[in-house]
């Protein structure tokens, strides 16, 4: 595979890229922040729903048993699996019991990380991604680039060209109205004879045994209900207590993804088909995964487990609206996906994401559920500082600074003269091509320094 650096620096050369990003996330970044100025207490509703998260988290077992308790006795069957092979395995297991040879799946993040998808193929079962974005990155080959919109990255003629490329019955109009449709006959008939349907979790409810699943499209209702078997794959962390919990953990979810008071379609699910019932499954299997997920919560991570997948890190990131989810590498891009992706991957293989991040802490004020995510950041870095896996041109770097740091009147002296250093080349418009700096200059323009440095002002202000 390659890089983050080399991913980013092709990222960052692909204006269209930029311009597909920019209008996705510049959008949801506004509507977010009107939903969130039309909602009191909205502050006061976040730290509730972290304090629920924060509860499950620390009574996980008992919570699950009890789902598990309730989900068995509404009539569905209930599957453990500690990694991600093991839970695909187990899917394939259900489809081939079934003589499956097509399933309908929904969108699903968790399906991504344990790689459901390839799984799938290699059994030789045909996958039909019933959600538009979904569809697009499948007929594109491709993997999804954010949590909430997939194919974000992609603009509106791309994947026009894309649809007249792969359809049957592609459109004619260039109109987004004629591409839906033109996706609707594609996928409709197909999802409605596949003989399995998968879905991920939104929430788990525990006192009842339901799942729920929010979706915009209502794929995952058109997918899930008609054929005879609903395979649900979900992380051991989705759970809540109750109803209530969830309803709460709902109003904060489709607020922050999508700005909407509540997202379109909203299910609960809870076992297959009763006697009486005229439409759904006739098997419910609910597969449980940990992935991690129990090491996370005892090696100080805990906070991430309390992660909603909503996206709003991503969407309000300086860092992800310049280089998109690919740049990313793991399954989960931007803030979120710097903390996870070391986690499910391992740090050695994925430090670069822990230093992709200005530390601003935009993405722990827009989190619905109080994620200090920047502190876990600096977590990461400071383990990879411990372990060896910083370059030695780091290592070497940091200490000479520190040296210096700890010699106040030469740190004054070198700032003072690197700065009039760089004013000097600003009069010739070398600054924006500063020596040693191509890693910044090869995309921006150095920015032309203060006439004095940080000290000499703070000094004259205190002096004042």
């Amino acid at each position: 595979m390659s890089t983050f650096d080399t991913r980013a620096a092709a990222a960052l050369a692909d204006p269209i890229l930029k311009t597909a990003v920019e209008r996705t996330a510049g959008t949801a970044e506004a509507k977010r922040a009107l939903a969130v100025a039309a909602f009191p207490d909205f502050d006061a509703a976040r730290t509730r729903a972290a304090a629920i998260k924060d509860h499950v988290i620390a009574h996980l077992g008992a919570y699950l048993e009890q789902f598990e308790a309730n989900a068995v006795a509404a009539g569905a069957q209930v599957h453990w699996a500690a990694t991600a092979d093991e839970a695909c395995r187990i899917v394939i297991d259900i489809c081939k019991a079934s003589g499956a040879r097509t399933v309908a799946r929904s969108k699903s993040m968790l399906g991504e990380e344990i790689g459901l998808p390839h799984a799938l193929a290699q059994a030789g079962i045909d996958r039909i991604e019933t959600d538009l974005a979904e569809h697009i990155i499948q007929l594109a080959d491709e993997r999804p680039s954010h949590i909430i919109w997939p194919a974000m990255h992609k603009t509106r003629e791309q994947v026009s060209a894309l649809f007249k490329a792969k359809h049957r019955t592609p459109h004619e109009e260039e109109t987004i109205a004629a591409m839906a449709e033109s996706a609707r006959r594609e996928l409709r008939t197909r999802m409605l004879g596949a003989d399995v349907g998968i879905s991920g979790a939104n929430f788990l409810i525990a006192d009842t045994g339901a799942v729920c699943t929010v979706t915009n499209e209502g794929n995952a209702e058109l997918s899930l209900v008609p054929p005879r078997v609903h395979i649900v794959t979900a992380g051991i962390e989705k759970i809540v207590p109750s109803m209530g919990h969830a309803v709460h953990m709902l109003r904060m979810l489709a607020r922050s993804a999508t700005g909407a008071a509540l997202t379109q379609y909203t299910t609960f699910y809870a076992g297959p088909r009763r006697a009486g019932d005229r439409d759904g499954p006739e098997q419910m299997h609910i597969v449980l995964v940990d992935n991690g997920r129990t090491k996370m919560r005892e090696e100080g991570l805990a906070d991430m487990l309390r992660c909603i997948r909503c996206g709003a890190c991503m969407n309000h990131c300086v860092v992800f609206r310049q280089i998109g989810g690919h740049a990313y590498g793991g399954t989960y891009p931007g803030p979120m996906g710097a903390v996870l992706t070391p986690a499910l991957d391992g740090l050695a293989q994925s430090r670069d994401l822990v230093h992709a991040c200005t530390l601003n802490g935009k993405c722990q004020q827009v989190c619905p559920v109080r994620i200090p995510l920047p502190t876990l950041l600096k977590g990461w870095r400071e383990k990879s500082w411990r372990e060896g896996l910083e370059p030695t041109s780091m290592r070497f770097g940091l200490g000479l600074w520190a040296w210096v740091a700890q010699r106040p009147a030469l740190y004054r002296f070198g700032a003072g003269l690197a700065v009039r250093a760089m004013r000097l080349l600003g009069r010739g418009g070398w600054i924006e091509r500063l020596p040693l700096a191509g890693g910044w200059t090869r995309h921006r323009a150095m920015p032309k320094p203060a006439a004095r440095t940080f000290m000499d002002q703070y000094r004259q202000e205190r002096g004042q």
